[in-house]
């Protein structure tokens, strides 16, 4: 499999250079489109995998953040991140988001909120999906890495 402009063997996890791959690796075929701001696949290393429940705008207190999608996408995205911290892992090592989004809100505006808070290229999905919490316009699940201690 060519990953980054290196093989990499996927049972033993190196590449073609010798390295041990102890981050997600992003996979990007030639024959798809390049979009920065995601990756059309991501190999994960061995190991322990983290798979982060989906998270709302919502602060400590369990009520959602106000001020519409943008601040909810924001606070869901610290949201994750915070249990990235908790687990030991940061998102250089998130190989997938899932993005759920109320289906009457524009999605552009949680892609900016996005840009602002998320700097970290992955691969992502984005959903229209009918809240499952009243009043949430956003949720997002995440699969990570936690890299060995």
């Amino acid at each position: 499999m060519s990953v980054a402009g290196e093989m990499l063997d996927v049972s033993t996890r190196t590449s073609t250079k010798g390295r041990t791959m102890s981050t997600p690796t992003p996979v990007n075929p030639p024959s798809l489109h390049q979009n920065p701001a995601f990756a059309q696949g991501m190999v994960l290393p061995p190991g322990r995998t983290l798979y982060v429940g989906g998270q709302n705008g919502t602060g400590p207190d369990g009520a959602l953040v106000e001020g519409g999608l943008g601040p909810q996408t924001e606070k869901a995205l610290r949201n994750v991140l915070a249990v990235l911290a908790e687990a030991g892992t940061d998102a250089e090592h998130v190989a997938k988001l899932t993005i759920y989004l109320d289906p009457s809100v524009d999605a552009n505006e949680a892609y900016a909120a996005s840009g602002r808070v998320w700097r970290s290229r992955t691969a992502v999905t984005v959903l229209a999906v009918a809240p499952a919490r009243p009043g949430a316009l956003v949720e997002v699940e995440a699969v990570a890495t936690v890299p060995e201690a």
